[in-house]
């Protein structure tokens, strides 16, 4: 088992277990981390006193649909700033209703979206977010989507207990009879302004806590889709496009790109997905201990982590893919209530 396998292993397991946090920095390192972080502090995602204004994408999707028999899918976004889609200034551009719109068209059904992500929210608030989604007993949702860390990240918070929240979340909403993907942490070292050393510091515990929140979801039933490696390339090598006017959050451009690689593993867990679920040996897909396919996740964006086979001689074992990804369109939603008295065509 690799380094990286066994660190996010035994960070799964504090996670389950109560254990303490891993340290990812030695001691002698943190004054330069320090003056590091207040640098970037300065550079990054400086919105002032003013509060975090996103655009609200809650609505029906799919309109050209809304004449069919069939009840809407319920779609519900769970998580921080980027799950909200800070950055970007129209709904549809938001990564929520890009992926609602992609989901609307490969169903060939509405689908109803209720986004709850809060900007600035750590991996604690999601008992909020998710006793918040399930509130309502006449709205119960089919799939959810879940992106978070970046914060837990940003605040040095343990990642065995951001594990725990996150696996926490995902077994509630698993009980009550949703699907559940998990975009795991982005790469942090991937932030133009950041400097090194943070930069290989904050890409080091971007990974490590992004296979553990893999190993974690993936345990209690969920899936989940690396967006880390996925996005750090591309950020790096077109932060003018991919990058909001903050330098930290995605621009629209930046939110397509996820949602095209989020899209494929939303359809597929509800058998919506045209590939077939059996690995592809010519793209390198295939079974594996669930801790390596969580490492070999976070070093390559895009990639779907999935349980497979109860166990095995070294633990749960997990099915790798890497699915095509496809581009989404967008829409601007229309208030679920309206839609349904008065149907219209896109």
């Amino acid at each position: 088992m690799s380094s990286r396998a066994r660190v996010a292993r035994r960070i799964a397991a504090g996670a389950a277990y109560g254990g303490g946090g891993i340290g990812l920095i030695g001691a002698a390192a943190v004054g330069v981390v320090l003056t590091e972080v207040q640098m970037a502090r300065r550079q990054v995602g400086n919105h002032g006193t003013d509060p975090v204004r996103v655009p609200s994408a809650d609505g029906l999707y799919g309109r050209a649909y809304a004449a069919s028999s069939a009840e809407p899918l319920r779609f519900a976004m769970l998580g921080d700033s980027t799950a909200a889609g800070q950055g970007v200034h129209r709904a549809r551009q938001t990564p929520a209703a890009l992926l609602a719109s992609g989901l609307a068209a490969v169903a060939e059904r509405t689908v109803e979206l209720r986004n709850v992500a809060l900007p600035g929210a750590m991996s604690d608030d999601l008992d909020r977010q998710v006793a918040l989604i399930l509130s309502d007993p006449d709205w119960r949702p089919d799939v959810i989507v879940i992106m978070i860390g970046a914060n837990d990240v940003t605040h040095r918070i343990p990642a065995t207990k951001s594990v725990r929240h996150l696996s926490a979340a995902v077994r509630r909403l698993r009980t009550a009879g949703a699907e559940v993907v998990v975009g795991t942490c982005p790469d942090l070292g991937s932030v133009e302004p950041v400097q090194q050393p943070l930069r290989w510091l904050a890409r080091r515990a971007s990974r490590q806590l992004a296979a553990a929140q893999t190993i974690g979801t993936v345990e209690q039933g969920g899936r989940t889709v690396s967006l880390g490696d996925l996005l750090g390339p591309e950020f790096s090598a077109n932060p003018r496009e991919l990058f909001g006017p903050d330098n930290y959050h995605p621009s629209a451009e930046g939110y397509a790109t996820a949602a095209m690689a989020v899209l494929p593993t939303l359809c597929a867990a509800l058998g919506l997905w045209p590939e077939e679920e059996r690995p592809d040996v010519s793209r390198a897909e295939g079974f594996l201990p669930v801790a390596r396919a969580a490492a070999q996740a976070a070093a390559e964006g895009g990639t779907e982590v999935t349980a497979a086979m109860p166990t095995g001689p070294r633990g749960p074992w997990a099915l790798l893919k890497r699915r095509r990804r496809r581009r989404v369109p967008q829409q601007d939603p229309v208030p679920a209530a309206s839609a349904k008295s008065s149907p219209c065509a896109d």
